[in-house]
């Protein structure tokens, strides 16, 4: 039963007791009614708090701004997606026939929420000092790397200053849909940059994430 995680395992350098946690971590909303939103949400608490805990002493001399910025880049969606793919968690995750039909094992944001909802399923299961050793091991050359002094410009930023120094008109940005309940809403919102004729729609669990994935396609589309 645990042959298909073996290679996850080694790399989580974790081996579940109960298995079938690290499989409803890997479980979609869309797939079961079980699926790994509640450990998504822990997973994420713990991660912000160890990364917090990393660059806080990495960085003893450092300023609150600073250090949160650092924490910020490292928890981001777009990094935990690239940890993912590092995992290759998308070819374990089990998603229902519309996500797989519509490139959910390649969606930035359900890979975000898969490594959290790992994290959270080791911490359920071991506690901090696990799901610590874990996140040392996934997130070490991204601390080694980090740079006080990076200008660490988010998508929307990097949108605006395109624009900008084209002389064109700012983007507009607009929530078409809201589903779910209070405590698990995703947002959909639209970015439409009417001077270039380009939109895309982006999703996530606050207008801000889903601004920012919107914006991420705008750039991904923009003539160089």
């Amino acid at each position: 039963m645990i042959d298909p995680y073996i290679k996850l395992l080694a790399q989580l350098h974790y081996t579940f007791s109960n298995v079938s946690l690290l499989q409803q971590a890997l479980t979609h909303r869309s797939a079961a009614r079980k699926h790994n939103e509640r450990l998504e949400f822990l997973g994420d608490a713990v991660l912000g708090l160890v990364i917090a805990q990393r660059v806080y002493e990495k960085f003893p001399n450092l300023p609150e701004g600073k250090l949160t910025r650092m924490r910020s880049n490292l928890v981001k969606g777009e990094t935990l997606a690239k940890v993912a793919r590092e995992l290759s968690l998308g070819e374990l995750m089990k998603l229902g026939p519309g996500e797989m039909k519509s490139g959910g094992r390649r969606r930035d944001s359900i890979l975000a929420d898969a490594v959290e909802a790992i994290l959270g399923a080791i911490y359920v299961e071991s506690g901090i000092d696990a799901v610590a050793l874990t996140i040392n091991t996934l997130f070490e050359k991204r601390i080694k790397a980090l740079d006080p002094d990076e200008q660490i410009k988010d998508n929307k930023t990097q949108l605006q200053e395109y624009l900008q120094s084209r002389q064109l008109d700012l983007p507009d940005y607009k929530v078409t849909d809201i589903k779910g309940k209070d405590h698990a809403q995703m947002f959909t919102v639209k970015c439409n940059v009417h001077a270039l004729k380009i939109h895309k729609t982006g999703a996530g669990k606050s207008r801000r994430i889903a601004e920012q994935e919107a914006a991420k396609k705008i750039l991904e589309a923009l003539p160089l």
